[in-house]
């Protein structure tokens, strides 16, 4: 069955769902948000554009407000007046790729950045 793009959810909807799913995001203002703490002005362009990529390859289109050390990410479909089953799949894809750690797991072959050193840190991971 398909999706209802411009099928807006209850507030208890929506915070049933991020607590579900997206238990690092918010619901304020009508809008699910979440903030990301980085380390540097680096690490808030690094976010910025990672969000923008993912926003444009999917053609739904975050507001974003930045700092220095820390990105806030705000999804809510403009048409549709409300927050869409397209705002949780972006959601969800932002946080999958913002939030991915390579290197933790054993046998990682990706190593990902150097922890402990200042020099490489970007994202503040919570």
């Amino acid at each position: 069955m398909p999706v209802d793009r411009k099928k807006t959810f209850s507030d208890k909807e929506i915070q049933d769902r991020l607590a579900a799913e997206l238990p690092k995001w918010r619901l304020e203002d009508g809008w699910i948000r979440r903030n990301y703490k980085t380390n540097s002005w680096k690490g808030t362009l690094m976010v910025i554009n990672t969000v923008g990529h993912l926003a444009e390859a999917a053609w739904h289109h975050p507001d974003i407000t930045a700092s220095y050390a820390w990105v806030e990410v705000r999804l809510m479909s403009h048409d549709a007046k409300g927050v869409t089953e397209r705002d949780f799949a972006l959601a969800k894809k932002i946080e999958e790729v913002v939030a991915w750690q390579p290197g933790l797991e054993p046998e990682a072959a990706l190593e990902g950045t150097p922890r402990g050193d200042m020099r490489f840190a970007y994202i503040k991971y919570d």
